[in-house]
């Protein structure tokens, strides 16, 4: 089996904390859509805004186990850098590639959370449209 050193998950640190940005700038975008919503709504009572709410939860959702994994996958990065400082090679390559499916897990829903946000908009053109149809 191949020797893991202490660089080798510490390339991930890098990549995980600008993934973890871009997570949290998006579930803060949502976070403050949803707000505006949630005010509009009480306001209209209008129904298309319930249809966009729960497009918007499902998002919220899906990014906060987005972040979930991509934490999750730098702890266990850490965990890594441990066993291999203590001497425990075998258990530190598993505990990596663990990491690195919880990374594979977080990165998925990033596409599935993309394109849910790319039929959203979509939506959003196709009424944009039937209105300018009417005119």
């Amino acid at each position: 089996m191949e020797q893991l050193t202490l660089t080798t998950p510490a390339l991930l640190f890098s990549a995980i904390s600008l993934i973890m940005l871009a997570y949290t700038n998006r579930f803060l975008a949502y976070a403050a859509v949803i707000r505006n919503l949630h005010d509009k709504y009480l306001k209209e009572h209008d129904d298309s805004l319930l249809r966009q709410i729960k497009n918007l939860k499902l998002r919220l959702n899906l990014t906060r186990w987005m972040q979930i994994f991509g934490i999750s996958s730098l702890l266990f990065c850490v965990l890594t850098m441990f066993l291999i400082y203590v001497g425990l090679q075998l258990t530190a390559i598993y505990i990596f590639g663990f990491a690195l499916i919880l990374l594979i897990i977080s990165l998925a829903l990033l596409i599935k959370e993309i394109q849910i946000s790319a039929e959203a908009l979509q939506h959003h053109i196709a009424d944009i449209e039937e209105h300018l149809e009417k005119k």
